[in-house]
């Protein structure tokens, strides 16, 4: 009887949120939202894209690169959560991919 009135106990643990797996969701996230900012100005000048546009996307790919680095590293590490890392990666891969395809498109022009 007196096990079903227990309160529940407390769960200790040794992980933590790795610091480069957060570094690596921030610099997604920055590479992410530069180039949708970038495309969004492009899109509203009529497809005329500035040349600060054409540096924030080369921006772009060195912090997802930067950021898909860090979030691999902090995704071997042991003991830890793995939101950050995972969500760093998954951003990252995303910015770098954005990147690609705008690079892609701007070297066959279509």
């Amino acid at each position: 009887m007196l096990k079903l009135i227990k309160k529940p106990g407390y769960i200790f643990t040794n992980k933590r949120n790795p610091k480069r797996g957060i570094m690596s969701l921030i610099l997604g996230l920055i590479s992410a939202v530069s180039v949708f900012i970038a495309v969004y100005l492009t899109v509203g000048r009529g497809g005329e894209a500035q040349m600060n546009y054409g540096t924030v996307i080369l921006l772009s790919i060195a912090y997802a690169g930067t950021g898909l680095g860090l979030g691999i590293s902090a995704f071997m590490e042991k003991d830890i959560y793995r939101f950050f890392p995972i969500a760093g990666i998954i951003f990252n891969a995303i910015a770098f991919a954005e990147c690609g395809f705008i690079l892609y498109l701007g070297v066959t022009g279509i």
